[in-house]
């Protein structure tokens, strides 16, 4: 974190300035997903203490949404687009390339922390299909053949 507040001291504040606001768990957790790309464990039981609101409850919020992530994402992180448009234009096969490439399933991280691969239903860009995202950065029109060259600019990237 940028500044030198704890983590208990962090959670505190965020609870804090939306404390008073309908919807503020999202909220919440939206923030602290910010402050650390996803919800460490010790975190969301830091939440549930600060709130006086169940564990279960929290997680239930957690697991509901795909935007919120429970393990640490990698410094790479990989979105294949499997909306329909990128479906049938060959995206199933791309996600197997990287998935061979890469020795991770959908929703994993490669064990050096480096890459995380995620299949999601819509990137948004149908007349560019297929596409995947990387680190916010969309290729599109992927052939098979390209995902290794694709996939080895990011190698050394952190």
């Amino acid at each position: 974190m940028a500044n030198a507040l704890s983590v208990n001291e962090k959670v505190i504040e965020i609870a804090e300035k939306w404390k008073s606001r309908e919807g503020n768990l999202i909220m919440i957790l939206h923030e602290i997903q910010g402050q650390f790309g996803y919800i460490p464990r010790e975190v969301a039981l830091n939440v549930s203490k600060v709130l006086d609101v169940p564990l279960a409850c929290i997680y239930e919020v957690i697991t509901f949404y795909n935007y919120f992530k429970l393990e640490k994402p990698g410094k790479v992180n990989i979105a294949v687009c499997m909306g329909t448009a990128c479906y049938l234009k060959g995206a199933p096969e791309i996600l197997e390339e990287i998935k061979s490439l890469l020795n991770i399933k959908e929703g994993e991280t490669t064990s050096d922390g480096h890459y995380h691969l995620d299949a999601v239903r819509c990137l948004g860009c149908c007349g560019l299909a297929p596409v995947i995202m990387i680190n916010e950065k969309i290729f599109s029109k992927v052939q098979k053949n390209q995902v290794v060259d694709i996939l080895s600019k990011y190698k050394n990237k952190e």
